[in-house]
């Protein structure tokens, strides 16, 4: 059968849709902080949760807050740590407060602090993980954060982590722990679905394979579970010998069945099995 290579997508259509999901990212983002976060004080971390402690303390419109710590920090993060960020991260650092403002009025979708801080983070990490698919940012503490790994020898993480772990506590303080405990529960929330949104649900298996019947366990991956084998050299750590190691990405749901089928041909074989999360290629994601 004969297979046609997929023409690539038009560039001015690929910036449509990032640009598109940019915006619905961030019009998610300021909808769950309106209607979720805010009217319990979940600050979870992040200039919005900053917004929220000035609005407790000072009455400071949340939007104008995001305004005024965004956009200076996007200009220094060009200036000081010379990348190009891009347009479309400038569009979400100025739109995503301006969604905030158009939204503010909107009522509370519940009175439990505790389901406004789950769905709170749910709702901010699948706003943020559509505006990562449109290869943008809403700029903010990930910008303070680089800027802060610049000049101190500590890994971005953990950088990141000190800010949103300060704004965390500062919320404890200002509000009480309580509080702080479902800004903790919200921020959680936020960085598992980003996680979704980026990688789903289609985890795949790796599979890397060490047996006497090397060219049967090749066969059996090629033919009967239909997945491509890499064959890759080793070099055994204890007797010195060399060895061939294969390797064979399958999907979750035929797992069982590539262990089962290589335990019956080779019972001592050494299996090892990790997580795949991006896979990409013939018979998986394309991209």
């Amino acid at each position: 059968m004969t297979k046609y290579r997929r023409e690539p997508m038009p560039s001015f259509l690929i910036n449509m849709i990032e640009y598109s999901l940019v915006l619905v990212g961030s019009f998610l983002v300021a909808t769950a902080f309106n209607v979720f976060l805010l009217p319990h004080e979940v600050a979870s971390g992040g200039v919005v949760g900053i917004s929220t402690i000035t609005k407790s303390l000072f009455g400071w419109e949340p939007s104008v807050v995001q305004w005024a710590l965004n956009i200076p920090l996007f200009i220094a993060g060009v200036v000081i740590l010379g990348k190009n960020f891009g347009v479309k991260s400038l569009v979400g650092t100025i739109v995503l407060p301006f969604f905030v403002y158009l939204t503010k009025d909107w009522p509370p979708a519940t009175p439990d602090p505790l389901l406004g801080a789950i769905f709170g983070g749910m709702g901010a990490g699948l706003g943020l993980g559509i505006v990562f698919r449109g290869k943008a940012s809403t700029g903010g503490i990930d910008l303070a954060a680089q800027i802060f790994h610049k000049f101190f020898p500590l890994p971005l993480g953990i950088c990141l982590a000190l800010f949103d772990g300060f704004i965390v506590l500062t919320a404890t303080l200002v509000f009480s722990v309580e509080q702080g405990l479902y800004a903790l529960i919200a921020l959680f929330v936020t960085s598992r679905t980003i996680d979704f949104v980026q990688v789903g649900l289609n985890t795949s298996k790796n599979v890397m394979i060490i047996t006497d019947q090397i060219e049967e366990v090749r066969q059996i991956l090629l033919k009967d579970i239909d997945r491509g084998v890499t064959v890759l050299n080793g070099t055994g750590g204890y007797t010195d010998e060399e060895r061939k190691v294969l390797m064979c990405v399958v999907a979750q749901n035929e797992f069982s069945k590539v262990t089962q089928t290589i335990k019956r041909v080779d019972p001592s074989a050494f299996v090892v099995a990790m997580n795949a999360t991006e896979v990409l290629g013939e018979g998986f994601k394309t991209s």
